[in-house]
């Protein structure tokens, strides 16, 4: 089983449990993403929008970043033919995070529409790339077109679907705290109630269980 400090179920409640989508709401709204991004016909600016949105969906949900890391990519931080990102997150600490192909193909894609940019989502305003309310603002115009309510769907929601997938999966929660970059284990633990579901299911399949 997982080794890690445990903490009372009312401390979970009472920071309450992050709210997170399926992996078929999830995997509807990067198909939906998908196909947009390859309708011809459009403008040249309203194509490049969509299809960083697409870009953007897919590293979310592939990496778990941060919305201000996600939208304050730089270019240096592509690593290795694109298969790992370098994220330096707070407080200046650095970690490594694995791309899978889905994410790494519409990179690459990506990168040979903004060469020798500095940021991977340019855009004109002070900070020099897109603003993280202008992505949260097209993923829920992008989840009504998906029928998910915008009061269930922003970039933080993505994130807590990355970690919460994971577990449901079967990773570590030691390994899901390194990629969410989370300096301490006890931060990570507000998805204990994803194992809890875990393990009930694996007892229920026990042949001895009934």
């Amino acid at each position: 089983l997982h080794s890690f400090p445990t903490r009372r179920s009312s401390d979970l409640l009472a920071r309450g449990l992050p709210k997170i989508l399926s992996v078929e709401e999830v995997g509807n709204l990067l198909k939906l993403a998908s196909s947009e991004a390859e309708i011809e016909g459009n403008s040249d600016k309203a194509r490049t929008a969509v299809r960083r949105l697409n870009v953007l969906l897919e590293l979310l949900y592939a990496t778990g970043l941060r919305v201000s890391e996600l939208v304050g990519l730089k270019r240096q931080a592509v690593m290795r033919d694109s298969f790992f990102i370098n994220i330096v997150g707070k407080g200046g600490r650095e970690r490594v995070v694995p791309l899978n192909d889905g994410a790494r193909d519409v990179l690459v894609g990506w990168l040979e529409i903004v060469p020798g940019e500095k940021f991977l989502f340019p855009a004109r305003s002070a900070s020099g790339h897109l603003e993280r309310q202008v992505f949260a603002r097209e993923l829920k115009a992008l989840g009504a077109r998906a029928s998910i309510d915008a009061s269930r769907l922003s970039p933080h929601v993505l994130r807590h679907a990355f970690a919460s997938h994971l577990l449901q999966g079967g990773a570590n929660l030691r390994v899901v705290q390194t990629l969410l970059g989370h300096a301490d284990i006890s931060t990570t633990q507000i998805y204990t109630h994803v194992l809890d579901e875990r393990l009930r299911e694996l007892v229920a399949l026990h042949p001895l269980s009934g």
